[in-house]
């Protein structure tokens, strides 16, 4: 047998190995959940006008998703909700749990509807 399908074989056997633990991830999921709520946040401050400028932004501090989830809670859907759901489908991820990383990103779906 020759070195190149020696190589040939070694790269095969390697994509079928990986195959599996990239399918047993929830991470890209996940991500198209996380723009969708932090679009669902960016519509919702958009929708209510101007507030008053806070104290945190008079200091220079910059905006995360939480910090605009927390004030955008009074106008709408409870976003810390679905920031704290986000976060039990990491967990759930990273354990490797596509059960409940599937159950907490329906979970957050239900709350953007």
């Amino acid at each position: 047998m020759t070195s190149t399908a020696k190589c040939r074989i070694a790269i095969c056997i390697l994509l079928c190995a990986a195959a599996p633990a990239h399918a047993a991830s929830c991470k890209h999921s996940i991500a198209r959940v996380q723009a969708q709520v932090d679009a669902a946040i960016e519509k919702n401050a958009d929708s209510h006008g101007w507030a008053p400028e806070s104290l945190g932004a008079m200091r220079g501090y910059q905006p995360t998703p939480r910090s605009l989830a927390a004030v955008e809670d009074r106008y709408g859907p409870d976003f810390t909700a679905a920031l704290d759901t986000l976060d039990r489908a990491r967990a759930a991820d990273r354990i490797g749990n596509m059960a409940a990383c599937n159950r907490e990103l329906a979970r957050v779906r239900a709350m953007l509807r």
